[in-house]
């Protein structure tokens, strides 16, 4: 059984996002209130978290989250990056692994280079970089990953196959010629879907409903969603077959 946490669910804004008095963002509905995407995911001893963003520390604590062996990136963009510098807690005198294309691994040095040398001040994570392939599979403890080859507008990132979930983020184009036979199986798709128009580098939520039906997926969930649309507008549109991932939601997975 793999244990899959939510620890964020909205776009690089948030939501509420600053200075916005829209109906979303005035919600009282806890679903309308999403921190930066992210997900925490556990099978038996070995847990695993899936980007760092803003709001990383807050998440932990929120979650009660106080073990991680490794960390996978989708890629180097803020908000998914900018809680790296919290990895600290999780370190001490041990290298945590992170893992990612050899791109976007380098991207993060270049940003937080402090964290992958031999500097000897102790307040700081020390972290290993772990390069993966398009389309490598790769374990961290009793999880086994496939890292994913997706397009976010014109950059090519990650998303990560583990089990029978595929976590896909940030995405505007699937590649489904070339990742077939990776996503065969996959029964959960999460899918980063940012709102109902289009836009250049995101899916919309037909978008993401359209690719999980694709693949066969028997339910799509979405994540990375913006403040023009309600929890509730999301459930009674699109369920029982895709609804809008919250933070916090945790999901129980079988692993057969």
């Amino acid at each position: 059984m793999t244990r899959i946490t939510f620890l964020g669910t909205g776009t690089s804004h948030g939501v509420p996002v600053i200075g916005c008095h829209c109906p979303v963002c005035l919600s009282s509905d806890f679903r309308d209130k999403r921190w930066r995407s992210s997900v925490y995911i556990e099978k038996g001893n070995t847990a695993v978290v899936i980007d760092t963003g803003y709001e990383f520390r807050l998440q932990c604590l929120r979650s009660g989250i106080e073990r991680l062996d490794a960390v996978l990136y989708t890629h180097q963009h803020s908000d998914h990056l900018m809680g790296l510098d919290d990895l600290r807690v999780f370190t001490g005198e041990r290298k945590l692994p992170v893992y990612g294309f050899p791109h976007v691994l380098s991207g993060i040095e270049r940003i937080f280079p402090y964290a992958f040398s031999e500097m000897p001040y102790k307040g700081v994570p020390r972290l290993e970089k772990r390069n993966v392939g398009e389309g490598e599979r790769f374990s961290v403890g009793e999880l086994s990953f496939t890292a994913i080859p997706v397009m976010h507008g014109c950059m090519r990132i990650a998303g990560y196959r583990f089990g029978n979930v595929a976590y896909i983020t940030d995405v505007s184009d699937m590649l489904l010629d070339e990742n077939m036979e990776n996503l065969k199986g996959v029964r959960i798709l999460i899918a980063g879907a940012l709102r109902d128009r289009p836009h250049w580098s995101h899916f919309t939520f037909a978008q993401a409903v359209e690719s999980g039906r694709a693949i066969g997926a028997e339910k799509v969930y979405f994540t990375h969603i913006n403040h023009e649309t309600a929890a509730r507008d999301i459930e009674s549109r699109f369920a029982p077959y895709a609804e809008g991932a919250y933070d916090t939601l945790t999901l129980e997975v079988d692993d057969e």
